[in-house]
């Protein structure tokens, strides 16, 4: 019984993990490569193998989520993917903004 509610917590979570991880590809895939550079992020190349990786990972973790060594992959890939959508999403949202990149941190330089 204890295995079973194990099994549907771990899928439960690696799916919640996987709609982050896809909600992350989605958003880099959709974003132009010049919007990361304007935003001073790494290249869209960088983020995309990223993000799609981490989803890959998901979604293997998706599948079979009693693998353990998969668990670990599948926590750094939902960081990944969290890392792109708290830090990197923002600046490309700006940035399409057309953003003041003269800002210092008390205002307009």
């Amino acid at each position: 019984m204890t295995g079973y509610l194990t099994y549907i917590l771990l899928f439960l979570l690696g799916l919640l993990g996987f709609g982050i991880q896809l909600w992350a590809m989605v958003e880099c895939l959709r974003s132009r490569a010049a919007d990361f550079e304007r935003a001073y992020k790494r290249t869209k190349g960088f983020w995309t193998g990223l993000t799609v990786a981490a989803a890959v990972v998901g979604g293997l973790y998706v599948l079979n989520p009693s693998l353990g060594f998969l668990l670990l992959l599948e926590l750094a890939s939902a960081t990944a993917a969290g890392v792109f959508l708290a830090d990197v999403r923002p600046a490309l949202q700006d940035a399409r903004r057309g953003g003041n990149r003269s800002q210092g941190p008390y205002g307009p330089w």
